[in-house]
């Protein structure tokens, strides 16, 4: 006879899974319940961690566009998730100043510092004003040729001429991180890390960065009261993103005293308009503190996080955009064969770059990486505060209360902005009949931000993006080594959780 406490026992646990299965059940539009206390169920995330920016599209495809996620009662704060393009363009345009980032973003992403991609109101107006002047100067053109010409042949074609010769299988992502942070690296500063040398030697600054962007990612996970803490106890991602910040600082302030000591050797030689090689940003930021900073913080303080953040936002969108590039290259062989016939058709069989102008011809590459882009935004996601109660465009109300979380990725993905081929790699679509490129509202192509926010870099970014692709394609035949699925790493930056593991073969 079975005593009466098994029975008990398999009824509470009965009633255990029961409640257990109700609580975490989505309802009728595949959103998580918001329940008392509780907020948005708590297993939301976790079961969705791996592939979150694909559950948010599907759930934003299903919800017209916008859904509200209600947060912890502790936590103060309600998220609403879009990827309207008129939501979008109302909060970073039509309506720029009612929402800033906010100081909670400001924590968030405390590991840049005091920097344009924290501020906001005055002090954002005002660093954004001598960045912009420094990134339209004459100079800073001819200086961004030679840097991205001179890292393209001295740096990337030496290193994938030994991998080629050597039948090497080496991480293109990686490859790639070390491109662009030699490039970002030198624009910013004047002075190239060499990353990208055929040994590839250990870089704690990408390494720190890659640590931050976990960390950053995990806290806007979890409600600011659980991060702080984790942040106060040093635990996990927090005890490494102090590691972090640590790394970047001292990596910056060893660039700032190189600097320092340059400019008081030059004495009043410090710029020759004709002589592109002195113009970097930490020279022009140095020269030009007291426009640069009008806020309460050290200007060397300034200086420094603006020279991590410029290399950050060159570094950190670029390569993972090249590394899904050729992703999406290896899975379409007949878009790397139209590129291939592009490039053959506007260059000589020995083709090598010489100035960044001369890419202005490949029409169907830049097609491709803008779909690239539009498929992997580098950035996936983007937020917003309200400062007073507003009304979207969506019909939805918001307050100060309200966390509005833009989803570039998800933009990308709806049919209602791009038609039922949304998921498809199709270059053509950004190509006219004239056989011109075609523009979007920054709104819908929602990559380089839009408004008065908009990336200052882009053309930078875009031109360092051609060079390598145009090189590679043009040069070799990339054979993918591993075949399992490219999944997304828990970051704020979609780069590929295992990197990109390939051999090349020197085209003949």
């Amino acid at each position: 006879m079975v005593p009466l406490a098994c029975y008990l026992q398999l009824i509470l646990t009965a009633v255990f899974f029961s409640f257990f299965i109700c609580l975490f059940k989505s309802n009728k539009n595949g959103l998580p319940r918001n329940w008392p206390f509780l907020g948005m169920s708590p297993m939301f995330i976790l079961i969705n961690l791996r592939r979150l920016p694909d559950k948010i599209a599907e759930l934003l495809e299903r919800n017209e566009g916008t859904f509200l996620l209600k947060g912890p009662w502790f936590s103060d704060v309600d998220m609403l998730v879009t990827s309207d393009p008129a939501n979008v363009h109302y909060v970073t345009t039509k309506n720029f100043w009612n929402y800033p980032k906010g100081p909670e973003s400001k924590q968030l992403f405390d590991f840049l510092g005091n920097t344009l991609f924290n501020m906001d109101f005055d002090e954002w107006t005002s660093v954004r004003k001598i960045t912009n002047s420094y990134l339209k100067h004459q100079q800073f053109h001819r200086f961004v040729n030679e840097v991205i010409v001179d890292n393209v042949n001295k740096g990337l074609i030496p290193v994938l001429e030994h991998v080629a010769a050597q039948g090497l299988v080496v991480d293109l992502q990686d490859l790639f991180k070390r491109y662009t942070y030699d490039a970002a690296w030198k624009i910013t500063t004047g002075y190239s890390p060499n990353s990208l040398s055929i040994d590839f030697p250990e870089v704690p600054f990408i390494n720190a960065i890659d640590d931050a962007c976990e960390a950053s990612f995990n806290r806007h996970l979890l409600p600011g009261s659980l991060w702080r803490l984790k942040r106060w106890l040093q635990l996990g991602t927090e005890k490494k993103l102090s590691a972090a910040r640590k790394t970047l600082h001292d990596v910056a302030a060893k660039y700032l005293l190189m600097k320092t000591e340059e400019l008081k050797k030059a004495g009043e030689k410090q710029f020759k308009e004709d002589d592109a090689e002195t113009f970097d940003a930490l020279r022009y930021c140095m020269l030009n503190i007291r426009e640069l900073v009008e806020t309460t913080f050290p200007a060397e303080e300034v200086v420094r996080d603006n020279i991590i953040s410029l290399t950050f936002a060159a570094y950190d969108t670029s390569a993972p955009t090249l590394s899904w590039l050729f992703w999406l290259l290896s899975e379409n062989p007949h878009v790397e064969a139209k590129i291939k016939e592009e490039l053959h058709n506007n260059f000589s069989k020995k083709w090598q770059l010489s100035s960044k102008e001369e890419l202005r011809k490949l029409v169907y590459l830049h097609a491709a990486l803008c779909e690239t882009l539009r498929l992997h935004p580098p950035v996936p996601f983007q937020h917003r505060t309200p400062v007073q109660p507003d009304i979207l465009p969506s019909g939805h109300h918001v307050n100060s209360k309200v966390r509005i979380i833009m989803s570039g990725y998800a933009i990308g993905r709806m049919t209602s902005v791009w038609g039922d081929d949304c998921l498809e790699f199709r270059p053509e679509r950004w190509i006219d009949e004239k056989g011109t490129l075609k523009y979007e509202t920054p709104a819908k192509f929602f990559i380089f931000n839009a408004g008065p926010r908009t990336c200052l870099g882009k053309e930078v970014a875009l031109t360092m993006l051609k060079a390598a692709a145009a090189t590679i394609v043009y040069n070799y035949d990339i054979q993918v080594a591993e075949t399992r699925l490219a999944t997304p790493k828990s970051s704020i930056i979609l780069q590929m959780k295992n990197g990109m593991r390939v051999r090349l073969k020197r085209n003949a």
